[in-house]
């Protein structure tokens, strides 16, 4: 069938690109749901020996807590590195195995500098932690939501359904929390805080993605002189972007030292202008070893590399909760509820086990996504980055577990519309494709949202129900 037009050519590569994204990921996945099922199994032989020979329940709950998150945090890396370091990769900006150390480097400084909020919130503020009759019942509920979680994760991994860790621990928690301590225990106006940060998340990202995106298009793409404004614009947007981004690590560092944030000021300053300047003379070169009109891929790799920190470091900031959170509970000493104190190491803990998950399981991910089957072009992907980032981090910085995943999505939507208002703007002809070609299209994107939505309505109800049946069957085992 004859094609009409160059924008349904582009949508038909997006469409294919984004149905084999998703068969690369259930493929790439497939070491960590093997892994994943060997440790369900032998934590359930662990929890039934408790009854059977006697182990004392304390000891029992912090080793099955230790093992079922640690594969939290290798499922977490594993899964979600190709958001970010598959379009660097496939755009040239970066190597596969530097761009994954980097990666995994970011992600544990996100995950010891900014993880605490989160940590925080799910350890202790979705349950009344007053009604806890013991430390052990504590344990144990936070080990039931572990479970639940990664029951959870692993069936809907096998199954091709693209769920979330943060959605699912939150669910287990909720559910394990009801069956310890009944509905009274649970913190409604909480759950309903993070639900909504859920439905709100992707919308900021979609108009943050799409305002990028247009910037970029008018002034740099669409420029008369593109080497001129892509020398004018691209330093200043890469120094503002990194700028920020320091002065957000200013404020944490002052946040901890309980100092004068004066320093924030400086640090964006003494930031924001050598960036600026080096992002200028990578492009002059850059310009220099393609004299004719430079492409945009070119120009846009060290943009992208640099958004590629950023969404990294945001990931670890608010996906180390899902880890830190539950294993903050279970590790002994830490105190409980509002008391909790989180300590650096925990984070840093569940933050290797992310990196880890990064460097041992995500390169075939990446090498599928990033040289094969790039989905998004680097401009694209420099705007759903920076975008994920901001909106992330600002997430994390309030508290709010997000699912990154989504958040990009959301992105990714955000990019496609402005990319539909740009052909407008330019009253682009296209020949009208047969209504059967139409309706397949809208069938295919229809397809996706649905998925994602089933996704994000099912997952709560069903690790609920989970982690109630996790903590009954943890119970009836302990005898407690």
């Amino acid at each position: 069938m004859k094609r009409g037009g160059r924008g349904f050519h582009i949508l038909d590569k997006d469409l294919g690109r984004i149905t084999h994204v998703e068969t690369a990921q259930v493929h790439a996945f497939r070491p960590v749901l093997r892994l994943g099922l060997a440790i369900l199994l032998c934590v359930s032989v662990l929890i039934a020996s408790i009854g059977l020979l006697g182990h004392d329940p304390a000891h029992v709950n912090l080793v099955a807590g230790l093992v079922v998150a640690c594969w939290l945090g290798l499922a977490i890396g594993s899964n979600d590195v190709a958001n970010s370091l598959g379009p660097a990769v496939g755009a040239g900006a970066i190597g596969l195995l530097p761009g994954l150390i980097l990666v995994a480097l970011a992600e544990i400084a996100g995950a010891s500098l900014a993880g605490g909020a989160v940590t925080h919130r799910l350890a202790g503020g979705i349950f009344e932690a007053g009604a806890i009759a013991s430390a052990e019942q504590e344990q144990m509920l936070m080990l039931a939501a572990l479970i639940g979680a990664a029951i959870w994760i692993t069936l809907a991994t096998g199954i091709g359904l693209p769920v979330s860790t943060s959605h699912s621990i939150v669910g287990a928690i909720a559910g394990a929390s009801i069956a310890a301590l009944g509905f009274a225990s649970v913190h409604w106006a909480t759950l309903i805080t993070i639900a909504s940060a859920w439905v709100l998340s992707p919308l900021a990202a979609a108009l943050l993605a799409a305002a990028f995106l247009a910037f970029v298009t008018i002034h740099v793409r669409e420029a008369p002189d593109r080497t001129t404004a892509a020398l004018h614009w691209l330093p200043m947007l890469v120094g503002a972007m990194l700028g920020l981004f320091m002065a957000y690590l200013a404020l944490l560092v002052t946040r901890r030292l309980d100092v004068w944030p004066l320093p924030l000021v400086l640090v964006t300053l003494l930031t924001a202008l050598p960036a600026g300047w080096i992002m200028r003379r990578r492009l002059q070169i850059e310009l220099a070893e393609n004299r004719e009109k430079p492409r945009m891929k070119h120009l846009f790799r060290p943009p992208l590399l640099a958004a590629v920190v950023i969404m990294a470091f945001a990931h670890g900031a608010n996906d180390v909760g899902n880890v830190a959170g539950p294993l903050s509970v279970i590790l002994p000493g830490l105190g409980s509820g509002s008391a909790l104190q989180v300590p650096v190491l925990v984070l840093l803990l569940a933050g290797l086990a992310i990196a880890l998950g990064t460097l041992l399981f995500g390169r075939r991910l990446v090498t599928m996504v990033g040289t094969g089957i790039t989905r998004l072009n680097p401009v694209r992907a420099f705007c759903v980055s920076l975008a994920t980032a901001a909106t992330v981090l600002v997430a994390s910085g309030a508290g709010l577990p997000v699912s990154t995943t989504h958040v990009a999505v959301g992105g990714i939507f955000g990019v496609g519309f402005v990319r539909e208002w740009l052909d407008r703007r330019h009253n682009r002809k296209h020949e009208a494709l047969p209504a059967e070609e139409t309706r397949r299209r809208l069938l295919i994107r229809r397809s996706h949202v649905a998925t994602i939505t089933v996704a994000w309505v099912v997952t709560v109800p069903v690790t609920a129900i989970l982690g109630s049946l996790s903590y009954l069957l943890i119970r009836l085992a302990t005898g407690m």
